[in-house]
């Protein structure tokens, strides 16, 4: 009897698999086609050349999306800017292997 494979793991950090998610709930509740953002992101990728990890595949489909999300009036860059700042502040204050939390401040 063969042993039974592990499954593929289709993403490899956790932030992909939310990103997907993200992208894919948007484009299903009609805030955009899915093929206008297909076409979009395969123009980033067809720039940025050659991509070595899914770590890269990742990081051009955020700041892709980042860009399609303001030209499609769907965010807005400096609210985008302000929620990345909020995160890296968040995730600078968390210790080592705790989840990272966005704690709203007054």
């Amino acid at each position: 009897m063969l042993p039974l494979e592990e499954p593929d793991q289709p993403f490899t950090a956790p932030w992909h698999a939310q990103l997907f998610a993200t992208t894919h709930a948007l484009a299903r509740a009609g805030a955009f086609d899915w093929s206008d953002w297909a076409e979009h992101f395969g123009q980033a990728l067809a720039e940025a050349g050659a991509v070595t990890s899914d770590a890269e595949y990742y990081e051009i489909w955020l700041e892709s999306f980042e860009r399609f999300l303001v030209q499609h009036n769907i965010a807005d860059a400096d609210g985008l800017a302000a929620l990345k700042a909020a995160w890296t502040d968040a995730y600078l204050r968390t210790p080592h292997g705790e989840p990272v939390e966005h704690v709203q401040q007054n």
